[in-house]
């Protein structure tokens, strides 16, 4: 027979026999370590040793690792900025959002290893959920679609981070730098792209551009046309609500007209 699930949340808090150590300071030294070193070296004596105390002082404020796990999963969330939803538009709190977790990933790169394996139901992430629940109904979008809205715009943001901590993870550990780095590809390139004239031409066109802000000019692109796409999308439930009677026809030709 099957455990029923455990989380840190939903737990009775234990009673605690180190009054020398809270709650907040082995978060706050185990997210330290993980900025510093990474997932595989968060252990509970490798952070009981950076707190000066042994792991079992540890285990009085959390059961195990995968309640610690939860712990500073729950802290990254609570670095996102989001605004109240009525104190702005549907399009600029999502936006905030985006960029909120954005600059979140790169502070700490180890959080994405934890999105979807560890439950985020602290309450930080419900914070978020509910301002994200709450931005895109007051947007016009059903209950459904408001998960769906939430999910497109989280995965477009950890789809194009991710990519680029795992490149700044490999320079920092081959002690290159972006320039070094781009310089060194520039050849490399020329000689696997010497029987497509095309992709010379674009690589030679961009390759003076400064590489961050031809990141940051990206990822601005694509949330824009997320959003535009979010945008649309109501348009069309708008239109198609106040003409119900329309025939499907008609309807289908509006939705290739904005398409297009």
């Amino acid at each position: 027979m099957k455990q029923p699930f455990s989380s840190v949340w939903t737990r009775e808090p234990r009673a605690t026999k180190s009054p020398t150590l809270s709650r907040a300071q082995i978060v706050r030294a185990a997210v330290e370590l993980l900025d510093a070193e990474g997932l595989d070296a968060l252990s509970m004596r490798h952070l009981g040793a950076k707190l000066g105390s042994g792991a079992t002082s540890i285990y009085w404020h959390v059961a195990n690792k995968d309640e610690l796990l939860e712990l500073v999963l729950d802290e990254f969330y609570g670095e996102f900025k989001v605004p109240e939803p009525q104190e702005a538009d549907w399009r600029h709190t999502a936006t905030l959002f985006a960029y909120g977790m954005r600059e979140a990933l790169f502070r700490h790169p180890w959080a994405m290893s934890l999105v979807g394996t560890m439950p985020a139901i602290g309450p930080n992430a419900m914070r978020l959920l509910s301002r994200l629940i709450d931005t895109f109904t007051r947007a016009g979008f059903p209950k459904a679609e408001q998960d769906y809205a939430a999910s497109a715009l989280m995965s477009y943001v950890a789809g194009v981070t991710t990519p680029e901590i795992a490149m700044q993870g490999m320079l920092a550990r081959s002690g290159t730098s972006v320039c070094e780095w781009n310089s060194t590809m520039r050849s490399t390139v020329e000689k696997a792209a010497a029987d497509h004239p095309e992709v010379l031409a674009h690589y030679a066109d961009h390759s003076d551009m400064d590489i961050n802000a031809s990141r940051a000019l990206s990822f601005d692109f694509g949330l824009n046309c997320i959003l535009d796409g979010l945008e649309a999308h109501l348009s069309r439930r708008a239109r198609r609500e106040a003409s119900p009677s329309r025939p499907q026809e008609a309807v289908r030709d509006d939705e290739r007209t904005v398409t297009d």
